[in-house]
């Protein structure tokens, strides 16, 4: 980056004298990253931006979409019925469409309405403390989004030849409980194990819920194993209660850093991750899918590595790195674990 100062001159005095430019094409770089971690939604990238449809878009956190359109993954998966016919893929297409995009940009452009206050604590950069775009504006976008994804669960509940509008229940129920996780008098965020659960399940059971009824016959089974898969969805709901501790603490919610202190909230969210997976391995032994449970316990290890590598030594600093690094691998077990269901049931 230049200095404001007069440049140093060349030897060569006929020379052009010229900026550092590789400290300009540090700083374009930087710039262009902390530009494409806005847009993802990620925290720290405190950028001006002027275009509506950039902000908007940074409101529905596009980094977020990924763990529900693979939750849809999971269903289809544990379906048994999923082909790679054009049809099956159109409609998986739809779906993810459905869980990433509408639902989960309703559900993460709700929240920050309902959390504006926090925010102008702990991410004053944000669209809405900002005032980079309207309260009108925004309500608006939080409608657009609902009314179109549950039209769409409509569609597609037409398209699966459905009795019962099974998929458009469930995105009216996934949209009122996102309602009730943010917004007053009940804001489930406010009370740490219960409001971790719900958003646990609405990245896991929901989502894997619809793939599922997509395809096949929604039944108690994986209606009772995604909710307990949950559990483990809940540690990683609680990674994301480190970030605001302090707005938090001001604020008088009851998050589990909070409740417990910042190294026992640590532990809780590790433990409820390994352990619940481990779970969930043990139920595949059960049902006589052993090479799907060894696959599944070993995306444990790697995980426990990371636990100890970053997250336990450092939950408040190193939670973004310890999400990418540790994160796929539950992801990935939650395929091995569809599989091992689609398997089962064919």
């Amino acid at each position: 980056m230049t200095d404001s100062t007069t440049p140093n001159l060349p030897t060569d005095s006929n020379a052009p004298a010229s900026p550092n430019s590789n400290d300009t094409l540090e700083h374009r770089d930087a710039n262009r990253s902390a530009k494409t971690r806005q847009m993802l939604g990620m925290k720290g990238a405190d950028v001006k931006e002027t275009s509506i449809w950039k902000i908007r878009l940074q409101l529905m956190k596009p980094i977020t979409w990924i763990p529900l359109m693979w939750g849809i993954i999971c269903g289809a998966a544990s379906s048994g019925l999923y082909t790679w016919s054009l049809e099956d893929v159109l409609k998986a297409a739809t779906c993810m469409l459905l869980a990433g995009p509408l639902m989960t940009g309703y559900t993460q452009i709700m929240n920050d309405y309902y959390d504006r206050d926090l925010d102008a604590i702990n991410e004053p950069y944000r669209p809405i403390p900002s005032g980079a775009i309207s309260l009108p504006q925004v309500v608006t976008q939080i409608w657009v989004l609902l009314l179109g994804g549950i039209g769409i669960a409509y569609v597609l509940d037409r398209w699966a030849g459905h009795d019962f509008p099974t998929i458009t229940v469930l995105a009216i129920g996934g949209s009122l409980l996102s309602y009730i996780y943010s917004a007053p008098p009940l804001k489930l965020k406010q009370n740490g194990w219960l409001g971790c659960f719900a958003l646990g399940a609405s990245y896991i059971a929901i989502p894997w819920w619809t793939g599922h009824a997509l395809f096949g016959d929604l039944n108690p089974t994986i209606i009772a194993l995604t909710l307990f898969y949950s559990l483990a969805g809940l540690g990683i709901a609680i990674v994301n209660d480190f970030k605001s501790v302090e707005g938090d603490r001001q604020l008088g919610l009851k998050s589990l850093p909070v409740v417990f202190g910042v190294s026992t909230a640590a532990w809780i969210c590790v433990l409820m991750i390994d352990v619940f997976q481990a779970g969930v391995a043990a139920y595949l032994i059960s049902i006589q899918q052993n090479l799907y449970a060894t696959l599944l316990l070993l995306m444990i290890i790697p995980q426990i590595t990371f636990q100890d590598m970053y997250f336990l030594r450092n939950p408040t600093e190193n939670d973004v790195k310890y999400q990418a690094s540790a994160q796929p691998f539950l992801v990935f077990g939650m395929l091995i674990t569809a599989l091992a269901l689609g398997h089962a049931a064919v």
